[in-house]
């Protein structure tokens, strides 16, 4: 996969990913904005449902004082008529006459002063009723006036009734005259309006807390809640008790201090939905961008592993071939110690082939779990000395030193001596290997708790904060400009990290760049 089109193709899937993300986000903003225009719309309807409730139930009140009074008081009222309709009708072949009458008779009564309130002067409220007669007059004369008074009619209905829509229309404005000047809470309660407003808020589905109060030109009264206070972004208002004219000095202000969470405990089932899909997405975006990045990444080590292996069998071969080459010389054939001297170079670098094909081999079996593992009690200080021993020749090619420091008094562990001692190779080989200048090697051994520490510490070139979190990968080297200015192909430490898990044991690297490396193996020590 080209750098190119892994770039674009990482950079199509991340702006996927954002889409969806700002799809979600601009869905909920939308969603909420909804849900708010829809509470503020229900809550307008509560309150003027509120409003409406309570100057009617004030009214009915205000009505019902007043027939209680005109039922109880025995007085017979002043009855005026105040509007009379006659309609004559005769046939001349019958001789029948027929008068119907309709008049509208007024009833005044005169309440007291202490009837509402003792601050109020005598009021007089009118009731309007009317009275409807059929008179029917047979075989009678008529003059051009009407009919004679003398008369007494052959069939006479008479009806009478209330007038309810003038009595409505009077009782109304008359409450709201009179209502209009008593005292606020005189005419409604905290705690009727509470229970009202929770019914009311019941029927529109609207379950959380609210506050509310009634003002007065702007200056709160006594009928409110008693956590009431104003927010302008969660309150809502309207006017209550009006008068005959519409206009108001009283408003009822309604607020929900959790109208927030009430809003988005609306959403939140298919928010969390919504949340789970897009960490489902995001989660299965970061899984694949990782396995691309680490297959470019195995790609590129893989290349690196093959050239750098490539680079190890190619003067090993080269070296054979010359060998070769020189012992067919006939001057060369006859002259037994020059054969036996390049025979010994073949032998040297054919087993250099060796040990690297059986590195490789080594870290598949371990894979496998195929390699057979022998742990015996071993005392870890000759197992330390031993691996010395293997690399003496190199440190002596580099004039190099190893000091070691042993204070560990404790030191039988549970190892496998074969593999253990290439652990500790390993570790002195890369310390050789990475030192620019004079290897200068020092080997710490302490005892922690059940625990054997050992500490080999270089003065090499030391590694980045990322190499020392991928130094014990297979196949991982980290690059320094020339990928074969050191030899290597990135298993060494692989295998440590494997033999050593292996020995339920630990393995780590401090290191920083240009000051050199400490490995730190911790192992278990046999009780």
């Amino acid at each position: 996969m080209n750098k190119l089109f892994f770039r674009l193709l990482v950079l199509l899937m991340s702006l996927s990913l954002i889409g969806i993300i700002l799809v979600q986000v601009y869905w909920f903003n939308t969603s909420f904005k909804n849900n708010d225009e829809q509470f503020k719309f229900h809550v307008k309807q509560v309150i003027g449902n509120v409003a409406d409730k309570i100057q009617k139930q004030e009214t009915y009140s205000f009505y019902d004082k007043i027939n209680h009074y005109k039922d109880s008081t025995g007085k017979v009222p002043e009855k005026d008529d105040i509007l009379e309709f006659y309609y004559v009708q005769k046939n001349p072949r019958t001789n029948k006459t027929i008068i119907y009458s309709n008049s509208i008779i007024s009833e005044d009564y005169n309440i007291s002063p202490t009837f509402f309130d003792k601050k109020f002067d005598s009021e007089k409220f009118k009731s309007f009723s009317s009275k409807r007669v059929t008179e029917v007059y047979n075989n009678n004369s008529m003059d051009k006036s009407g009919v004679s008074q003398s008369l007494i009619p052959d069939v006479r209905i008479e009806k009478s009734g209330n007038l309810d829509i003038l009595d409505d229309a009077l009782f109304e404005i008359s409450a709201k005259d009179v209502l209009s000047a008593m005292p606020l809470e005189e005419r409604v309660t905290s705690d009727v309006l509470q229970k009202l407003i929770k019914k009311e808020l019941g029927e529109y589905g609207i379950e959380t807390r609210f506050e509310f109060g009634i003002y007065s030109n702007n200056l709160a009264t006594k009928i409110k809640s008693n956590a009431f206070k104003y927010d302008k972004e969660a309150t809502y208002s309207i006017p209550i008790f009006t008068d005959n004219e519409g206009n108001s000095k009283y408003q009822l202000l309604v607020t929900f201090p959790l109208k927030k969470k009430f809003l988005l405990s609306e959403l939140v089932s298919i928010t969390v939905l919504s949340i789970v899909f897009t960490l489902i997405i995001l989660i299965a975006y970061t899984s694949a961008l990782n396995q691309l990045i680490r297959q470019r990444q195995i790609s590129e080590i893989k290349n690196d592993f093959i050239n750098n292996m490539t680079h190890e069998f190619k003067t090993p071969i080269a070296t054979i071939n010359l060998a070769l080459d020189a012992i067919r010389n006939p001057k060369i054939i006859d002259d037994k110690e020059k054969v036996l001297r390049y025979l010994q170079m073949i032998k040297d670098e054919n087993k250099r082939m060796h040990a690297q094909v059986e590195n490789v081999l080594r870290i598949s079996k371990l894979e496998k779990k195929e390699l057979d593992i022998t742990k015996e009690s071993n005392n870890i200080h000759e197992i330390i000395e031993d691996a010395i021993d293997h690399v003496n020749l190199i440190l002596e090619d580099r004039q190099g030193t190893i000091t070691c420091h042993f204070k560990a008094i404790r030191t039988t562990v549970l190892i496998n001596d074969v593999h253990f001692t290439n652990v500790i190779v390993n570790i002195l080989e890369n310390a050789i290997k990475y030192s620019p200048n004079v290897p200068e090697i020092e080997i710490f051994t302490e005892n922690i708790k059940d625990m054997v520490i050992i500490k080999v510490k270089d003065s090499g070139l030391g590694m980045s904060k990322i190499a020392q979190k991928r130094i014990f990968e297979k196949f991982y080297r980290e690059h320094t400009g020339d990928i074969h200015n050191v030899k290597g192909h990135g298993l060494g430490l692989a295998y440590v990290k494997r033999i050593v898990d292996d020995h339920n044991g630990q393995v780590y690297v401090e290191s920083e760049k240009g000051k050199g490396s400490t490995f730190i193996i911790k192992l278990p020590l046999i009780n």
